[in-house]
């Protein structure tokens, strides 16, 4: 036997070999992949249950809401003391001659001060004179048909006639007495506290019977139900407006643009002015010694739908199909939707009903990225 092996042997037990070196290189290549796409499988589930944990919070900003009184703002525009039943015009029964003028436009007066001093017209003093001469010459011829008749030398009629002319007579001179007519200088005195709002004569006219000599605006210490400011008002605001609501006069002027004055309403207008197209709002104002004097131009915000509401930034309400809503944190940093109904507008605030929260803060700053249930994040993680 010889020791060495034959080449062809030799031959098969090198193809052998080969092949179990291949084998063993396949198995580690698979094993490999095998391997690999169980760490990609396992990174895919990671990051899968990475995404399925939900969005990341969203930054909000809160303000904390109550509830307290707030009113719906209708604007007017008028003037102080314009309304005819706070007006008085002072004039004479009977023609005469101005011969001072004791105030001037613009004036405070009392009651009983002096306005002016006149001088009844000739003719009309010698009327008054003649309706008393003609009351004693009634009374005299009255006595003595009387006398007559008691002696059977006058008619029943004629006794009629002489009574009826003494009658006629007194009369005539009650009416001239209650005008006031006298010779000489007569002072008009003012009838009421007020301020001269317009002076329609001047010193030496002579003003007829009736005329208009000068007229009296409410004081600013108004006690009754006599508007001294009058305001105009669209018609379609006006159905909202009842007489005990607050009024807030503003000056137009800069002088007057930060002054501001509180009173009430007293007169709401059932029709539309012809002329301004507007319903008249009379109101009672008790200027004081303010700057707010008879013939000031102002604005005025009056309070109208008054109540008791939760008051809410006008940001913080948002619309949809379904109506009103706001969106409040939960103590768990979730987003509440809450519906809301309107019930005022007050500038940038709003008096809203619904089911809020007090303890529970109102977003008002990225709300409109917001849904139901949503995390949130706020600053501090309390509202302010």
């Amino acid at each position: 036997m010889r020791n060495s092996l034959s080449p062809a042997l030799r031959r098969r037990l090198a193809v052998a070999a080969l092949a179990a070196v291949a084998i063993t290189v396949a198995a580690f290549t698979l094993a490999g992949m095998a391997f690999h796409a169980s760490g990609a499988a396992s990174a895919a589930t990671a990051t899968g249950a990475s995404d399925s944990a939900g969005q990341p919070a969203v930054a909000v900003q809160t303000v904390r809401v109550q509830r307290a009184v707030i009113a719906q703002p209708v604007r007017g525009y008028g003037i102080v003391a314009t309304s005819a039943s706070s007006l008085t015009t002072v004039n004479l029964p009977y023609v005469a001659r101005i011969v001072q003028m004791r105030v001037q436009t613009g004036q405070r007066v009392t009651r009983g001060t002096p306005l002016l001093v006149v001088q009844a017209d000739p003719a009309t003093v010698l009327a008054a004179t003649q309706a008393k001469s003609a009351v004693t010459l009634a009374q005299g011829e009255l006595a003595r048909t009387q006398s007559l008749f008691d002696k059977g030398l006058a008619t029943q009629s004629q006794l009629a006639a002489a009574r009826k002319a003494n009658d006629d007579a007194r009369q005539a001179l009650a009416a001239q007495n209650q005008s006031g007519v006298a010779s000489g200088n007569q002072v008009v005195a003012a009838p009421r506290d007020g301020v001269v709002l317009q002076v329609s004569v001047a010193q030496g006219d002579q003003v007829q019977a009736g005329a208009a000599i000068l007229q009296l605006a409410n004081d600013t210490e108004v006690t009754n139900t006599r508007p001294n400011v009058t305001l105009g008002v669209e018609p379609s605001d006006a159905a909202t407006i009842h007489i005990g609501d607050t009024v807030t006069l503003h000056g137009l002027s800069a002088s007057l643009a930060k002054a501001a004055i509180a009173g009430r309403v007293v007169l709401v207008g059932a029709a539309i002015d012809p002329q301004s197209q507007l319903v008249d709002i009379g109101a009672i104002v008790p200027t004081g010694q303010s700057a707010f004097i008879p013939g000031v131009h102002v604005s005025a915000d009056i309070a109208t739908r008054g109540g008791t509401h939760w008051i809410v930034p006008r940001a913080a309400v948002l619309k949809d199909e379904q109506g009103a809503y706001v969106f409040q944190t939960t103590p768990q940093n979730n987003a509440r939707r809450v519906a809301v109904t309107i019930q005022v507008e007050n500038g940038d605030r709003y008096g809203v009903e619904g089911q809020l929260d007090a303890a529970q803060g109102l977003v008002v700053s990225g709300n409109y990225e917001l849904q139901d249930g949503m995390a949130v994040q706020t600053g501090g993680g309390a509202p302010r």
